[in-house]
């Protein structure tokens, strides 16, 4: 994921660790944050570039902080299944996930609660979810063809889009 001023990216790795890249020179910027025990497999940050939100394969999220590299959260807990996806809610106030246990969760990002969800309408793992610009609306993706959309208040599930998609 690219940070929203555009200088730095940051990656999730089979090694367990998250790093931190100077989007103009491709060089690491400090050392692995460490602090997953399974592959990361989804990194993202807040929109003003403060925090990282990542997902491992282990079924938990954890919340960052960008410059000092310590985690901010307890470990987020109640997937059963690899994270395939996370983001922040434009605000900073939530996070979202989406797991290969075909839910969707959204989380206090201060109390580290699930806010809301989950969210159960997939037939398969959730490997994309997201935030409308405007905070209001949540959307996954899933193997199964699928994207639901949710009312990110509600949690009801609005409208669903089938793509006609293979699977390789």
């Amino acid at each position: 994921a690219i940070s929203p001023d555009g200088t730095r990216i940051v990656s999730g790795s089979t090694d367990t660790t998250i790093r931190i890249w100077d989007a103009m020179t491709g060089k690491a910027i400090g050392e692995p944050i460490r602090g997953h025990s399974d592959y990361v497999m989804s990194v993202a940050f807040s929109l003003d570039g403060t925090r990282i939100v990542s997902g491992c394969w282990d079924g938990t999220v954890l919340i960052w902080d960008a410059t000092t590299r310590q985690t901010v959260s307890t470990p987020l807990r109640d997937h059963l299944d690899p994270v395939r996806s996370v983001a922040f809610s434009p605000d900073g106030t939530d996070v979202v996930s989406g797991s290969d246990d075909r839910t969707v969760r959204v989380w206090d990002t201060f109390t580290c609660d699930v806010s809301l969800g989950p969210l159960e309408a997939h037939r398969d793992g959730v490997t994309s979810v997201g935030f409308s610009p405007d905070g209001k609306r949540i959307f996954s993706g899933s193997r199964d063809g699928k994207i639901h959309i949710w009312d990110a208040r509600t949690g009801n599930s609005s409208s669903v889009i089938t793509i006609e998609s293979k699977v390789f």
